[in-house]
């Protein structure tokens, strides 16, 4: 038997993903609106056979865009551009079920997954953030629980939009004259409580079947929706023990619902820093975390904790009494990788919004290249993830390093492939293509929970 492969993805970020790298001096901040700056970056993530890049997204602009990059490209425009400079590596976007419409997405993503040859990944988010609203016509944003509740119905009518077009029914004979047999294509018929879609899809379908099912969050209501739903999970650690928890936790959960364990990828963010040394690695953090400005760190950490704090603070305690742990924004698993650095390492709040900086509740690894594969095999051979997502804190010099001193080791350890064997994300991450499932017209209270 093939031995277990690492899955490695790389998670591109404007600039890096330290929330300082458009100053340092190894980057690019001009260049982050350049369609081949990003076609450099993947072009390069593919010879060295990453498994995919990942673009994520927001409908928002972040109340903080004064201090970092945090704008965002549309992902699937920019993964359209990957696409045609790329011939295997898989693509994968954020897009929002709590913003979109299921049959605008389903076109998206089967469109990309055809142009592509088969290389669609969704990541599959209800957005978090609440300025979003405003964007949308909306008064409020909605509450995490009806955020789930509207998901779930959503993924339940894009799969039938995916399925919606056998295998068979793209026909093209040009003898009989016959281009679809329309037996085969079929109306959706969903009227739930959240959408009405008739169907069918425009589209036939995809090389896929169905681009592969990401998610990306760690609350009871993600775990449980990821346990069901995802194929891959992008996830957030700082220990080797919450990640075995989180890893157990899932696998168990989708094994409840009936479906394989190994079939669902956990894929943590993990962000590196490398030097020669180990000193030299901590030298280039502490470089990096020269160049944050307090003033957007402190409100971040007001997004997510709710603390209002100031400057005159930094070198304090974090106030931890003053955190209320409960309510909609306790229900965010970033809140509680926050929470748990705090009561963990009790750090003053300046330590605390560097440990930030990095990645935003990622992990952050700091090392040589051999204590960084180190890491990264322990976590994958202890139970703790099937991959990573490589959150590179710069770009592109924080991902060269990486690709030049770090992949080597987990080649030479037969962690990590010399070559694709397949085309598609799906046979880049192990998993088969599903069959197509004939649409059962729904009424609201029918369907798939």
């Amino acid at each position: 038997m093939t031995p277990r492969q690492l899955r490695l993805n790389l998670f591109v970020y404007p600039g890096g993903h330290h929330e300082a790298a458009w100053r340092y001096r190894g980057s690019a901040p001009e260049r982050m609106l350049d369609a081949h700056y990003y076609q450099k970056i993947a072009r390069r993530a593919e010879s060295e056979k990453f498994d995919a890049v990942f673009l994520a997204d927001g409908p928002a602009l972040a109340d903080n865009v004064r201090y970092a990059s945090r704008f965002r490209l549309e992902p699937f425009t920019s993964l359209a551009s990957l696409a045609a400079v790329t011939e295997r590596i898989g693509l994968i976007a954020t897009a929002s079920t709590t913003y979109f419409e299921p049959y605008n997405l389903a076109r998206l993503f089967a469109s990309l997954d055809h142009l592509s040859g088969g290389r669609a990944g969704w990541n599959i988010v209800t957005t978090g953030a609440p300025q979003a609203a405003g964007n949308f016509g909306l008064d409020a944003h909605p509450v995490h629980a009806e955020r789930y509740d509207r998901a779930r119905e959503f993924v339940e009518v894009v799969t039938k939009l995916w399925d919606s077009w056998e295998d068979e029914a793209l026909v093209a004979d040009p003898v009989s004259g016959l281009f679809a047999d329309t037996d085969r294509v079929h109306p959706v018929e969903h009227h739930g409580r959240h959408f009405r879609v008739r169907g069918p899809l425009n589209i036939p379908r995809s090389p896929q079947g169905r681009p592969v099912y990401v998610q990306a969050g760690s609350s009871e209501d993600g775990r449980a929706f990821a346990a069901r739903h995802a194929e891959a999970i992008f996830t957030a650690h700082q220990t080797l023990a919450s990640g075995q928890e989180f890893y157990a936790d899932v696998k168990r959960r989708s094994a409840a619902v009936g479906r394989d364990p190994g079939r669902l990828l956990v894929l943590p963010g993990i962000s590196p820093f490398i030097g020669a040394t180990e000193a030299e690695a901590r030298a280039l953090h502490d470089e990096f975390n020269e160049l944050t400005q307090p003033e957007y760190s402190l409100q971040m950490l007001h997004r997510i904790l709710g603390l209002r704090l100031t400057t005159a603070q930094l070198d304090g305690p974090v106030p931890r009494e003053l955190i209320e742990t409960g309510g909609e924004r306790g229900n965010g698993s970033r809140f509680q990788v926050i929470l748990d650095i705090i009561d963990r390492e009790q750090p003053t709040v300046r330590q605390l919004l560097h440990r930030l900086a990095g990645a935003r509740g990622h992990r952050v690894v700091v090392g040589t290249p051999e204590q960084v594969a180190d890491q990264i095999q322990e976590w994958f051979e202890n139970g703790a993830a099937d991959g990573f997502n490589i959150m590179p804190p710069w770009l592109t010099g924080g991902f060269d390093v990486f690709a030049e001193q770090v992949v080597p080791l987990l080649r030479a350890r037969g962690l990590f492939r010399e070559e694709y064997e397949g085309r598609t994300l799906r046979e880049h991450y192990g998993l088969p293509r599903p069959e197509a499932v004939r649409p059962v017209p729904t009424t609201a209270g029918h369907g798939a929970g």
